[in-house]
This record gives structure tokens, C-alpha cells and sequence, in this order.
């Protein structure tokens, strides 16, 4: 049977309120005054508006006079009617907020609005008092850390220099953003990443709004067997051997296509039909990429990115801390950042709403000589968790096989390095016009160096 909350019932929550301030505080978040009955709500909103107006309650000598209603003093109140107050105004406003989202629900599935109902519905069903009171910092420090490390799940990315900046790995229930321009490799890398963590025995998603799920997983094929792309089907034996065998001992990883446009909704119901089926949990989700996807909180237009990308990322992270998973996804970088070899947040494109949203980005930096000797290089533009901003973490790159490996020792890329951070140094001083001359004893000569000539320095970098 439904509880009724008539008229008097909620007299007697404005009696009660009015009874003891602290009552009226308490329950303040949640106040609302269209959830009172009609012959309450001019009550109901003047003691919030004196409240706010005046910073305390009015007396009930001015309830009465400004809005014809006899309030009187409840006796006897005792801690325990305080208690009983709070959960019954708690269950009181979920009730009248729900009955209300309901009705406006209706009203949009009949206009054909479908994407605002669910959140609607969800907001009404959140709706509560503040119970948590947080973190007691001194209480038990080690239990404190114990679970701080417990709960964000870390896992190892398979790279230990991009480990040691993150102090760990990537935290479950974060939002992690490569972040690069057309044909940088986001997409090799969310594959590099998923390969990773499902032969270490984690259970994943891949989502390609992309590539196709069969390209994506011929991508994944020449990673895990080690054999090209252009020899996969001159081998096909030992390419199926192969991932038949890695099989057996790695965890769960499923590729899915999903168009353009799609939004979280069709995310998380495609997520939750694979749970049903599988049964298996979710440890980690790569979405290519975002970008791609729409808001489903707002009626946004394709093109304006900024607004568009903001409300995308932060239903993405919603979404990873709901799933409780790892999640990584990517996002194109701007015209702004090709003659680039070092990226800041005006780079991003859209502009700095994802940025704001994620907890980690990681812009990719390489060129056509980078990756002729095989090298990848991290920038981390933003961490949460960790002071690596700023940091470079360089990474091997196999052309054949598309993986994409921790460095080492690799002396031919120890002496590239050098030579690249010489030449780096040199365009970081363009501000100043002029380059130090490499022979002391003659003397420091400096010379003027034109923009044009700096630009040819960057080119043959790139081109090198």
C-alpha cells in the first residue's frame, strides 16, 4: 500500500521545520516548494524566501499574517522525531519529485523527445538527504589509504615508463583521452592497450565507431601473432594457431561497431545485453572514439564541439565510474597542433571542455622520421593522479606487427634522442633570435635566426 502524504501530514512538516531550524538546514537541498500542496505553497515559499532573504526562519506570526496559515509549536520534540522527520520528508520529496518527472516524461515521449526522459527519471530517484559526512583525515590513516587503493582498481597499462608517471596505471572509474591528429595512431593505441590487458587476463570492450570490427581485429591479429597485416592471410594457419593459443590463458575481448552518432545509452544498453549473455565483468572499455559520439543530455548541434564534446565527456565518465572499469577513448587534435612538437591544451579540439571532464590526456606526438625508426612519444598534457604534466614518455614502435612496446635500451634511439633534444632546444630559444655557436674556446658567437629558417629546422625534424 502506498503511503499518502496529505495535506496535514505536510503541515506537519512546516510546523516541524519551523519547530527547530536546524530541521529546515537539514533538509534544505531537497526542499522544493511545487512538491507542497496548493494550500501550502504560499507558506512553503515565503519561509524559504525569508530564509533566504534574511538568513532565519520567520516567526509564526508573520506566517500566518503574510499567508493566512496557522503554524503552531510541536511539544516535546525529541531527537528520534527529528529522525522520523528527515526520512519521511526524504521519502515525501522522491515521491512528488518521481509522480512529477513521470508526468513531464509523458509529455516528451508524446513530442517524440525521448533522449531527456531517462535522466529525468534518474534525477527524481537520486533525490536525497546529505548522509555522507566524508573522510575523517585523522581517524585511521592506514585504512584510509589501504581502501583509496582498493577501490581505484589500478591497472597496469603494459608500459612501465608510462606506469612510473602515472605512480601505477590507470585508476578504474577515470576518464582517460588520447589525444592526436588524423593518422597519429588513437586508434593503434586503444588496440596496443586492449591487447595489453586482455593477454594479463582482464575482460574488455572494444568499440570502433570507425574502423570496422574486422579490420579492428586483423589490427589485433598482427599485434598478438606478431606477423604483418600484409602477410596475416599468407600465413593463416599460424596466425589462427596462434591466437587460439593466446586464447586459452588471456581473458575476454569483444569488438563491436557502432555508428557514428551513437551516445552512452546505446553504449551501456549494448554493454549490459553482453553481460546478460557472457556472463563475465567488465575490467575495461576503449571507445574509438569520442568524438563520434552525441550527448544524450542535451540537443546539441554536430558542430558546435565545444558544447557538444563537454556534455559527451562527462556522460563518458558517468559512465566509466558507474561501470567501475577502466575506460579509454581518444579525440582528434586541431589544425594548430601539425606544425606542433610540443601540445597544450588549446590544441584539443572542441576545445578545453574535455579536458576539464578527463582525468588523464595524452597527446601523441611522432613523424614521418619517428616512425621510420620506429618511435612513439607520449606527452602527458593532464593527470589527476599523478604531477607527471609536462612529461614525455617515448615508446617503441613495431611498422610490421603495429605493436606498440616499452623502449628499453635502445642506443640508436638514445643517440636520436640527443640529437632531437639538441635541435628542440635550439627552436625553444626562436623567442630570443639566437643560437648558442657549440665551440666555447672560440668564443660564443650569436647569430639572428629569421622565423623562416626556424621553420625549416621543425620541417626537417618531422621529415628527417
Amino acid at each position: 500500500m502506498s503511503k499518502e502524504y496529505t495535506a496535514d501530514l505536510q503541515k506537519l512538516f512546516l510546523e516541524m521545520m519551523m519547530n527547530d531550524a536546524q530541521n529546515y538546514v537539514r533538509v534544505q537541498n531537497i526542499y522544493n516548494v511545487e512538491n507542497f500542496d496548493r494550500s501550502l505553497r504560499d507558506t512553503a515559499e515565503f519561509i524559504k524566501t525569508h530564509s533566504d532573504d534574511h538568513k532565519t526562519l520567520p516567526t509564526y506570526e508573520q506566517v500566518q499574517a503574510v499567508t493566512g496559515v496557522e503554524l503552531k509549536p510541536v511539544p516535546d520534540i525529541t531527537e528520534q522525531h527529528n529522525d522520523w522527520f528527515l526520512d519521511e520528508f526524504e521519502g515525501f520529496t522522491k515521491r512528488q519529485e518521481l509522480e512529477r518527472a513521470i508526468l513531464k516524461a509523458a509529455d516528451l515521449l508524446e513530442k517524440g523527445t525521448y533522449d531527456p526522459v531517462e535522466k529525468l527519471i534518474k534525477d527524481a530517484v537520486q533525490i536525497s538527504l546529505t548522509k555522507d559526512m566524508g573522510t575523517d583525515y585523522f581517524e585511521d590513516p592506514r585504512a584510509r589509504l589501504m581502501a583509496l587503493k582498493d577501490n581505484n582498481g589500478q591497472i597496469t597499462t603494459g608500459w612501465p615508463a608510462m606506469d612510473r608517471k602515472l605512480f601505477g596505471g590507470m585508476n578504474k572509474g577515470e576518464l582517460n583521452i588520447f589525444a592526436g591528429g588524423s593518422g597519429s595512431g588513437k586508434s593503434l593505441f586503444m588496440q596496443n592497450l586492449a591487447v595489453n590487458w586482455v593477454t594479463s587476463g582482464l575482460n574488455g570492450v572494444y568499440l570502433t565507431l570507425e574502423l570496422s570490427e574486422g579490420l579492428s581485429a586483423m589490427r589485433i591479429d598482427s599485434m598478438l601473432t606478431n606477423v604483418s597485416t600484409k602477410e596475416i592471410f599468407k600465413d593463416l594457419d599460424t596466425v589462427e594457431m596462434k591466437v587460439r593459443m593466446t586464447g586459452k590463458k588471456a581473458g575476454n575481448l569483444q569488438i563491436k561497431y557502432m555508428p557514428a552518432q551513437s551516445n552512452v545509452n546505446d553504449v551501456r544498453a549494448y554493454l549490459k545485453e553482453l553481460q546478460i549473455k557472457n556472463g563475465w565483468n567488465l575490467d575495461f572499455l576503449l571507445i574509438d572514439y569520442l568524438d563520434l559520439l552525441m550527448p544524450v543530455s542535451a540537443r546539441v548541434s554536430p558542430s558546435d564541439l565545444f558544447v557538444k564534446d563537454k556534455y559527451v565527456s562527462e556522460e563518458l565518465r558517468n559512465l566509466a565510474k558507474e561501470l567501475n572499469c577502466v575506460f579509454v577513448t581518444a579525440s582528434q587534435l586541431n589544425r594548430g597542433a601539425v606544425d606542433e612538437i610540443e601540445f597544450d591544451h588549446s590544441h584539443i579540439a572542441g576545445g578545453l571542455s574535455k579536458i576539464n571532464t578527463a582525468d588523464n590526456v595524452f597527446g601523441i606526438f611522432t613523424s614521418r622520421a619517428m616512425r621510420e625508426r620506429g618511435r612513439y612519444q607520449l606527452q602527458l598534457m593532464k593527470t589527476r593522479s599523478s604531477s607527471g604534466v609536462g612529461q614525455k614518455i617515448d615508446l617503441e614502435f613495431d611498422v610490421e606487427s603495429l605493436r606498440i612496446r616499452d623502449l628499453g635500451d635502445d642506443e640508436e634511439y638514445k643517440q636520436f634522442k640527443k640529437q632531437s633534444s639538441s635541435i628542440y632546444d635550439q627552436l625553444k630559444n626562436k623567442d630570443s633570435g639566437i643560437v648558442e655557436a657549440p665551440d666555447e674556446e672560440a668564443g660564443k658567437i650569436t647569430a639572428s635566426v629569421q622565423s623562416s629558417k626556424l621553420k625549416d629546422m621543425l620541417a626537417g625534424l618531422k621529415s628527417e
